[in-house]
């Protein structure tokens, strides 16, 4: 960088303009990345816990769906789910953390799950639908939750390439640089000097 620097004035000028904004923007950054740094973190303890508990909630959901099955003869279950009454859509919006947009989503429900008569079915069927209906619920959470990570983790990445660039390689070779023309300016000043004193004494002489 210094070799293709021209040794003036404005251009020491401009260098330490250059440097300056590449502190401020590493200070920026920095701050940004300790920020992002904490809210994944945050988020990530949440999404294991989450997880854990629809892990837990889908199971519990399957075997109540197995005693159903054990409890309506087959034909009966496929009649009873074949027209189902309940419509579902998902509504996604996107928040600003940290000028990362990340996804909040809500479901749009219209209808009951409970989609048949009473009269073929068991009571095990209407608590297995009501079971994955409030699992749904807790996919949903955990689908947003694992997209704005992943957003959150991409956005730390940048930022952290972004910092170590400054920090390792503008602010050191700006450094250098304006190090490197203040000498020459110094070297060029103390050469005319010495060539001032000279005309001096022959002036004199």
């Amino acid at each position: 960088m210094a070799e293709n620097v021209t040794a003036t004035r404005m251009e020491l000028l401009n260098l330490r303009k250059k440097g300056s904004l590449a502190r401020r923007g590493h200070k920026l950054l920095s701050q940004k990345r300790d920020e992002l740094s904490r809210r994944l973190v945050e988020i990530s303890r949440n999404i294991g816990k989450l997880r854990k508990e629809v892990e837990q909630e889908i199971l519990r959901t399957s075997r109540k769906f197995m005693m159903a099955r054990a409890t309506v003869e087959p034909e009966d279950m496929k009649a009873a789910l074949s027209v189902p009454t309940k419509r579902f859509s998902l509504a996604v919006n996107f928040a600003s953390v940290m000028n990362v947009k990340v996804p909040e989503m809500a479901k749009e429900l219209e209808g009951d799950i409970i989609c048949y008569g009473m009269g073929n079915t068991s009571g095990e069927l209407d608590m297995a639908l009501r079971a994955l209906e409030r699992t749904f619920d807790r996919l949903i959470e955990l689908a947003a939750k694992e997209k704005q990570a992943r957003l959150l983790a991409t956005e730390l990445q940048s930022t952290r390439r972004r910092v170590n660039v400054l920090e390792h390689v503008v602010i050191p070779e700006t450094d250098e640089t304006i190090r490197l023309i203040n000498n020459k300016l110094s070297e060029v000043e103390r050469d005319n000097i010495s060539r001032l004193m000279k005309i001096a004494d022959i002036i004199r002489a």
